[in-house]
């Protein structure tokens, strides 16, 4: 019972000690959540959408009437005249509006709005790329610190190989030269080692980069997110709904709305006008004013323009065909590499067994004599190599699966299901898009953009 007692003390004081360390402990989640919340190049491509929003505020504000003070004074000094010297001044207030543009402003609008719809989904597919790097950043940090695991335990191996050809020396079993490969296995296992950590330190700082901290402990790894059933169906996918292809759609739908600007640009326009002019001779005046403006003769500058925009609305949908065969051939890739990975882990796997009972044996066989020390380290290194291998084949698969969750165009917040509040894209585009103008919605603006966190 004495015995009994003392493992289990030893259980609980080992449990106290861990507990810290595993409340402490990132998941992939939490390092997915940190990345997203603290991306510097998130933050820059929703300034870039606000700016685009503030393009369709502009658009539809040329629609409104403009209304300028003008101010002015003057002296005159009549020489050879009756009339005496004297400082004179006018104020005039100016307002103007277009009545007719003849589905000009309307154009400007449809594509501004488009233009809107396509940066939205640049945004979207920034939050994959730095999701993406965020997965890769754990999946390789825990990558690095197992392999030094691995290295370290066969660094503690190989002192024990070379402390016992040491002893086998002494009685004259072994001569100097097996001693001597055992140290020199030694020092490459230290030196491998010191590699190890030196790529563990890089992970460290690539993890901070991407996630917005330094690493604290890290979980295991979840299963991996499910993605697609087939090859095909993955494509089909991401030509749906994968957020560059929906951009690009975006983007033709907006080159479209430019023809139909350049074609009214062509057209006329009715503006009207008024001025109050009050000065100090006593000549106040009002003028109401309505003019027609037409271009005759601009040397041809009205329909190169219009040519223009056929040849970006036909480039925009020829990079809109291009980038879908680019997808597909993305998806594709992505899905080879998951399945090299997978065949890797189970050829590992086998590697792993066979080299397990080959060192097993050959070192049986070193302690009566048929074996040399220089056998149970190659023994040993091909057992490292198959273990280093199983790792790596791991972290692929793992980071593979995100990778074509990325081509599909499913690799966002939302669809893992992080559970945390996302950006909203709509909330500063509806505060500005009717362009305001008073303080009262100025304050909503404020309120708009605390809300999403700027």
């Amino acid at each position: 019972m004495k015995k009994f007692g003392k493992v289990m003390r030893a259980a609980l004081v080992g449990a106290i000690l861990v507990l810290p360390q595993a409340a402490l402990a990132e998941s992939l989640a939490d390092a997915l959540i940190g990345a997203y919340r603290h991306s510097n190049l998130l933050e820059q491509n929703r300034a870039v959408l606000r700016a685009a929003d503030e393009d369709v505020a502009q658009a539809v504000a040329s629609l409104r009437p403009t209304l300028s003070l003008r101010a002015g004074a003057s002296y005159g000094n009549f020489l050879h005249s009756d009339s005496s010297d004297g400082l004179s001044a006018t104020i005039s207030l100016i307002g103007e509006m277009t009545l007719l543009d003849f589905g000009r402003n309307k154009a400007a609008i449809a594509a501004k709005k488009e233009a809107v719809l396509a940066t939205r989904m640049a945004l979207i597919n920034v939050e994959q790329d730095v999701l993406l790097e965020a997965v890769a950043a754990y999946v390789t940090l825990q990558l690095r610190q197992d392999a030094i695991a691995l290295r370290e335990a066969n660094v503690r191996l190989i002192i024990q190989e070379l402390r016992a050809a040491n002893d086998r020396f002494d009685v004259g079993e072994i001569t100097r030269t097996d001693v001597a490969i055992a140290d020199a296995r030694l020092a490459a296992a230290q030196s491998e080692l010191a590699a190890a950590q030196g790529d563990l330190a890089i992970a460290r700082e690539t993890y901070k980069l991407a996630i917005g901290h330094s690493p604290r402990g890290l979980s295991r790894l979840p299963s991996a997110p499910k993605t697609a059933n087939s090859l095909d169906a993955a494509k089909a996918v991401a030509l749906r709904s994968h957020p560059r292809i929906r951009q690009l759609q975006y983007e033709v739908a907006a080159a479209e709305a430019g023809i139909a600007l350049a074609k009214a640009n062509m057209g006329p326009s009715l503006t009207g006008g008024m001025t109050l002019n009050d000065n100090s001779q006593n000549t106040d005046a009002f003028n109401l004013s309505l003019s027609l403006n037409q271009t005759i003769y601009s040397g041809g500058r009205g329909s190169s323009l219009y040519r223009q925009s056929l040849a970006r609305r036909d480039a925009a949908r020829a990079n809109l065909h291009q980038i879908g065969a680019v997808m597909e051939q993305a998806v594709g890739q992505a899905w080879s590499e998951i399945d090299v990975a997978r065949a890797s882990i189970v050829a590992s796997d086998r590697q792993i067994r066979s080299a397990q009972t080959a060192y097993n044996g050959v070192r049986e066989e070193a302690k009566l004599g048929a074996r040399t020390t220089l056998d149970v380290l190659n023994a040993e290194q091909e057992l490292l190599k198959a273990r280093t291998s199983r790792l790596s084949a791991e972290a692929g698969n793992y980071i593979g699966v995100y990778k074509l969750l990325s081509r599909m165009g499913l690799l966002t917040v939302e669809h893992l299901k992080l559970g945390i509040p996302t950006y909203d894209p709509e909330a500063y585009y509806n505060a500005v898009k009717n362009a305001p103008a008073t303080s009262s919605q100025g304050k909503r603006l404020d309120r708009v953009l605390k809300a999403i966190g700027n």
